[in-house]
């Protein structure tokens, strides 16, 4: 069978196609390489002995989009991640965020409702619950307004997916992320974001290797355990993993609805100085930090009820934090060797 993933040299888009591959499907990955290097085709090609099919394509292009599906008629199922994704740069610029993550949706599904059945996944996030009032977070929660233009895309991209289905042969699944970090344990592939980091992990080991001067904490008076923030760290590859196990679920049409949610984390919550203090126990590396301002558009804290993705897709998480911060500082030193 074969699998459109959008995004498919991102950091999580990569993954997941490793993982497809693992399993025995076909994938075609689509990626504009505005956020993703063409090397990463390798890495995936040097962990499973197979490139995927690629095509350069910017899914604003509508005409781009359109000939994408005359040419490869037989996709069986679309796993969506191309979208901008830093909260910090979409209060800043936020035309492009709803450009990109809006528009690109919208032609994707535009094809996909032409076709007899379709089988859509969606990189949803935890944002969509904004501040949620109970911790752990169900799918039940209500979604709260955004806090961000980036969490208002994945609002509407979900809107837009629920109506559609409705009148369309289209079944999905949304997929609600919370905070995923680590590399491939090959360290063939990783997260490689292109200037500034906008997340921690990447930001936690960038200045670990000397790159970044000193790590910024956003924030130390919130209500929590030692004042920083707190998120829900799921290792990349478990979440890889979760994307395979939800499309086989609509391909063999076990969904209940046409549209399905579900929460994927680890179900605890670890705070940023958690992290941090973690990241150098695993690392041996003594990391410059410094506690600044809170940073507009973050929240408290946010970490998964995983109940509903462990019962009914029989997933759960595998690897611990400790184990996706040593592959997050082993990719970090695997990319920066090889620049040397």
């Amino acid at each position: 069978m074969k699998i459109l993933v959008t995004g498919g040299l991102g950091f999580i888009g990569s993954h997941t196609v490793v993982e497809l591959q693992n399993e025995g499907f076909e994938v075609v990955a689509i990626d504009n390489l505005s956020n993703s290097s063409i090397d990463v085709l390798d890495g995936i090609e040097r962990i499973t002995q197979k490139k995927p099919l690629f095509e350069n394509i910017d899914l604003r292009d509508k005409l781009a989009v359109q000939d994408f599906f005359k040419k490869h008629q037989d996709i069986a199922g679309v796993i969506h991640f191309a979208a901008s994704k830093a909260v910090g740069e979409s209060v800043e610029n936020p035309l492009l965020y709803y450009e990109n993550n809006i528009n690109s949706l919208v032609y994707l599904l535009q094809e996909l409702q032409k076709k007899p059945e379709s089988y859509f996944i969606f990189s949803s996030s935890c944002t969509v619950y904004g501040q949620a009032e109970k911790m752990p977070i169900t799918e039940n929660a209500p979604v709260q307004q955004a806090m961000s233009p980036y969490g208002n895309t994945k609002q509407i991209g979900e809107e837009i997916i629920t109506d559609v289905a409705k009148v369309s042969n289209i079944n999905s699944i949304l997929l609600r992320y919370f905070n995923p970090i680590g590399a491939h344990d090959s360290a063939e592939i990783g997260e490689l974001p292109i200037g500034v980091p906008q997340n921690l992990i990447p930001f936690i080991t960038q200045t670990a290797y000397g790159l970044r001067e000193k790590l910024a904490v956003f924030g130390n008076d919130y209500p929590t355990i030692d004042g920083t923030a707190v998120r829900d760290y799921i290792h990349v590859v478990d979440l890889a993993k979760a994307h395979v196990v939800a499309l086989k679920r609509l391909l063999n049409k076990q969904n209940t609805d046409k549209v399905e949610t579900f929460n994927l984390g680890t179900g605890k919550g670890s705070s940023v100085l958690e992290v941090i203090k973690a990241f150098e126990k695993v690392s041996g590396q003594k990391l410059n930090y410094q506690i600044v301002g809170r940073r507009e558009g973050d929240i408290t804290e946010a970490y998964a009820n995983t109940e509903k993705a462990n019962s009914i897709l029989g997933w759960k998480t595998a690897l611990s934090l400790e184990e996706a911060l040593a592959s997050a500082w082993k990719w970090e030193n695997k990319v920066r060797n090889k620049q040397q």
